[in-house]
């Protein structure tokens, strides 16, 4: 599942042996509340879908260098939100029991875990502002995102202070 961003793991999907078909990737926890769901998914046009992060991205999970969960990245009220889809490797934090804050509880599978980022004014392919959760470790850390040039990895840093103080990950998109 998405976490705070760790050490960059310049593995792509291709490479780890991590399962992607849905029956691997299901989770028995029940959806999550109404007010964490994006509003309905409709399919992104290509040129938007390379040059914002809406979309559907793979996470990393930091110890293994496997896909751990997708994370659906969705525009609500002008900001970005990012909440779990699919949990590749079961069994990790089946709920959000170390949360502090209205996400203490709620199952892995619809934690909302990107909240509240937008566009950056000065830097290119950059949303910053916002925050992202560690659902095993209960926290929260500012964020920021960077858009690869090619608007197919996605560049998570979360932090305490400064980005200087944090850890990154990079995502890939999730391929149709």
């Amino acid at each position: 599942m998405a976490q705070t961003p760790s050490q960059t793991s310049t593995q792509t999907p291709a490479q780890t042996s991590a399962p992607t078909a849905p029956a691997a990737a299901s989770s028995s926890s029940a959806a999550a509340p109404a007010a964490s769901t994006p509003p309905a998914a409709h399919a992104i046009p290509p040129a938007q879908a390379n040059n914002t992060p809406l979309g559907l991205w793979y996470t990393i999970d930091d110890n293994s260098g496997k896909i751990r969960s997708q994370v659906r990245i969705y525009e609500q009220n002008g900001a970005l939100f990012g909440r779990i889809e699919k949990v590749i490797i079961p069994g990790k934090t089946e709920t959000c029991v170390l949360c502090t804050d209205e996400r203490k509880d709620q199952p892995a599978l619809g934690l909302v875990v990107v909240r509240h980022m937008k566009k950056s004014s000065s830097i290119t392919g950059e949303w910053s502002g916002g925050d992202i959760l560690d659902p095993e470790k209960g926290a929260v850390y500012t964020s920021r995102m960077i858009l690869g040039d090619d608007g197919q990895s996605l560049n998570v840093r979360g932090y305490i202070g400064i980005p200087l103080f944090g850890r990154s990950q990079i995502w890939q998109r999730v391929k149709p």
